[in-house]
Formats: structure tokens, C-alpha cells, sequence
């Protein structure tokens, strides 16, 4: 049995914002991307509002325990959407509870309410627990990602 709900932060909780972003500097070891320049609140109320962005939080007893942030991204080539999940992060001492498949099955049923085309996620080469997840959820594709950086 679920000890935890999963929620999508809403406008005005930015407290809960934040706490989503300090799971996630501490599960990815990173405070520099996560902590050190946090955007001002009325960034953070801006993209609570915004339809297209999706921050679920996996709560119990109050805290945070569990994450997960996906973007839809509109189509060109058909009139359809995918959606991205960008981050997913479970606490340590809450893993292999569920915790990310819940997570993922509400952002699937948000998916089907917007009529959302695809879900798809990148897993890093070695993060053998996120493979095994998405194995298990989904199909793999073979793909090469690169960054590249904005014109300077």
C-alpha cells in the first residue's frame, strides 16, 4: 500500500517548489545547477501557471520524497504533443517503494487527459535502477544527445 499521495505543485507553492529543487540538488549531487542561482519567486509562480510544465511531488507525512519535472512540447508535424520528463528523483531512504512508477503513472494520466502523442525520457549510460525503470515502463530507442550552446 502507497504511504504517499503524488501531487502537481500548483500556483502559489513555492515553498514546496523548493523543496522539489533541493531533493533534486541533493539525489543528482548537484547543488551548482540546483541551488546556487535559484530564480526569483515570481519566475517560480510564472511556471507554476504555465499549463505546459509539470511538477509532481511524491509527499509523505509533509515532506517531499519523491520528483518529477516534464514539459510538453507541441508538434509540428502532426497536431500532436510528446511530453519530456526532464527530472525524476527519489529520496534515498524512500527507493524501490514505488515512489517513481507513481510518479510516472500520474504524469501518464495527465498525458491522456492533454492527448499527448508520446511520454519519453533520457537515462544516462550506467544508471542501471533508471534503465531498469524505463525498461520496464516503456520501449527503448537507441539515439545520440548532444548540447548544444546558444550563439554567443
Amino acid at each position: 500500500m502507497m504511504s504517499f499521495s503524488v501531487e502537481r505543485l500548483q500556483s502559489g507553492e513555492i515553498a514546496r517548489f523548493r523543496a522539489m529543487n533541493a531533493l533534486f540538488a541533493a539525489v543528482f549531487e548537484d547543488p551548482d545547477s540546483y541551488a546556487t542561482a535559484p530564480p526569483s519567486d515570481a519566475y517560480v509562480e510564472a511556471l507554476l501557471r504555465n499549463d505546459t510544465v509539470f511538477p509532481l511531488v511524491a509527499i509523505e507525512q509533509g515532506e517531499i520524497v519523491g520528483a518529477l519535472v516534464a514539459y510538453e512540447l507541441v508538434k509540428f508535424e502532426q497536431a500532436r504533443s510528446e511530453i519530456y520528463i526532464y527530472d525524476l528523483a527519489v529520496a534515498e531512504t524512500h527507493r524501490r517503494r514505488g515512489v517513481a512508477t507513481a510518479l510516472i503513472k500520474r504524469l501518464r494520466e495527465i498525458a491522456a487527459e492533454r492527448g499527448a502523442w508520446v511520454l519519453y525520457v533520457q537515462a544516462d549510460y550506467g544508471d542501471e535502477p533508471a534503465i531498469a525503470l524505463y525498461t520496464k515502463l516503456g520501449r527503448r530507442e537507441d539515439v545520440m544527445h548532444f548540447d548544444i550552446d546558444p550563439a554567443k
